[in-house]
């Protein structure tokens, strides 16, 4: 299919309207980073969310944007309240696929000491892994209540601080959340896997801050060069799955699909009982995620304290990747709440919102960008700029640009791990290494590229660099 595609601007692209479309799709990515979406249907879903009922303003693709399942992997839409509708495919089956930074009083030195025992005892501690279970053990009511309640509960029940969801996303708790709106089956599959990491991109790694681009920004954060800082990258699991999984059905049973551009956008409206009952579960595994995280965060301080007794960890901050949101922007002059869909895509916002912790209030709200396996993450901030152009939004990672069984035909899994030790780094994979160069660095984009048009069109901007000294997937 040959979609029109127009340069607007440096950096800015646009897919005109055509018949069925409500409104344009906007891309956000430079001349080099487009060639590479016509390689996959990330356009053409770009363009096809345009034709859903209720969309504000414009059909979005970030720089990272690859093809989804309905919803490009790196696409942002709005819906309006009223008209508008609410998609699970603009959310993604793995809900509330997000990142967690945790900051150090380690150096690079410190770890370096210690890098190969750091890496197994790690990798020992956090189960990973495709349907890995978990060594956490809750009952079915404390269940329902970490999914309505979140990280403010799994707290209460010793399992770190308050600081450490003050300073999340939600504060580690997704308002709406309603445990009988979900499946027994999405229950069962979700009570041993709290604790987890999964397998595919999910990892956790070990950095040091290589370079500080924004000094004032970095001690806001509580960064400094060479300091130790961990990144944590899962989500909810079978749950979140299922989840996505039995209201896609449900919708489709109600409304059906005949007149959409194509079946993985099946919606329901907002206002409707099944939009708010899916909203509802989705806010469960929203929270599921949240926890899933601090528990895996409470393990790895243990663990990091029976290597360094005098460590400290605190958690800089914990950003969602897939969720649809009730947000309010200014649009005509008045500020609105809409219905915001981030499918892989990084809420940004700027200084002054009050969603964003008190500590980061002056600067704006931490973005983290990983890179893939090997290769240097990014901490960024947000900006008012974003609230502007991407409904307070921005990527979510490097972006893939090979799939999984073409990754594995250029590299063997040993390979990849050869590569890796030759770049100093411990690698770790519980499921073992046959299927690693799945995540190999040449699978994905250039993170710079990516990283240098969030930065350009002011949407995010650069504050750190981090490099892996130890990765650990499932």
């Amino acid at each position: 299919m040959t979609i029109e595609v127009k340069k607007v601007s440096k950096n800015i692209y646009e897919i005109p309207k055509t018949s069925g479309m409500k409104v344009p799709g906007i891309v956000y990515a430079s001349k080099k980073l487009i060639e590479k979406m016509k390689q996959d249907k990330s356009l053409e879903q770009v363009m096809n969310v345009a034709h859903l009922p209720g969309i504000i303003d414009k059909s979005i693709g970030l720089a990272d944007a690859h093809q989804g399942y309905g919803f490009p992997i790196g696409g942002v839409a709005a819906f309006d309240m009223d008209s508008g509708v609410i998609s699970p495919g603009g959310v993604g089956y793995d809900i509330n696929c997000s990142v967690r930074l945790l900051k150090t009083n380690l150096t690079k030195q410190d770890i370096l000491k210690k890098q190969k025992e750091v890496a197994d005892q790690l990798s020992r501690k956090i189960p990973s892994g495709v349907g890995r279970g978990s060594n956490f053990q809750i009952s079915k009511d404390k269940f329902k209540k970490v999914l309505e309640k979140g990280v403010p509960f799994i707290v209460e029940e010793g399992y770190g601080k308050k600081e450490d969801y003050k300073h999340m996303e939600e504060e580690g708790c997704l308002k709406g959340a309603d445990s009988s709106k979900v499946s027994k089956r999405a229950m069962k599959r979700g009570l041993g896997q709290l604790g987890t990491l999964g397998a595919g991109n999910h990892f956790l790694d070990v950095h040091y801050v290589d370079e500080i681009f924004d000094e004032k920004v970095a001690n806001a954060f509580g960064l400094k060069k060479d300091q130790v800082t961990i990144m944590i990258h899962c989500g909810s699991r079978g749950f979140g799955h299922q989840v996505a999984s039995d209201y896609i059905k449900a919708m489709e049973n109600e409304y059906g699909f005949k007149d959409l551009p194509d079946r993985e956008l099946i919606n329901a409206p907002i206002k409707s009982k099944l939009g708010q009952d899916y909203y509802n579960a989705m806010a469960c595994a929203v929270n599921f995620a949240f926890v899933n995280k601090q528990i895996i965060t409470h393990w790895v301080r243990e663990e990091m304290k029976y290597m360094f007794p005098d460590v400290k960890i605190d958690v800089v901050y914990d950003v969602c990747h897939n969720i649809a949101k009730f947000e309010e922007f200014e649009i005509n002059g008045k500020m609105q709440k809409v219905c915001v869909h981030r499918k892989g895509a990084t809420r940004s916002f700027g200084p002054g919102r009050k969603e964003i912790p008190l500590a980061y209030r002056k600067v704006g709200q931490p973005v983290f960008i990983p890179g893939s396996m090997g290769t240097p993450s990014y901490v960024l901030v947000g900006t008012k700029k974003s609230e502007e152009l991407t409904w307070g939004s921005s990527v979510h990672g490097a972006g893939r640009k090979k799939s999984r069984n073409k990754a594995m035909k250029e590299m063997s899994g040993e390979e990849v791990k050869e590569m890796m030790k030759k770049k100093g780094i411990e690698l770790r994979a519980s499921g073992g290494y046959k299927l690693i160069s799945q995540e190999a660095p040449y699978a994905y984009k250039d993170i710079e590229d990516v990283v240098d048009v969030v930065h350009d069109l002011d949407i995010s901007k650069r504050v750190a660099r981090l490099k892996p000294m130890v990765v650990c997937i499932g």
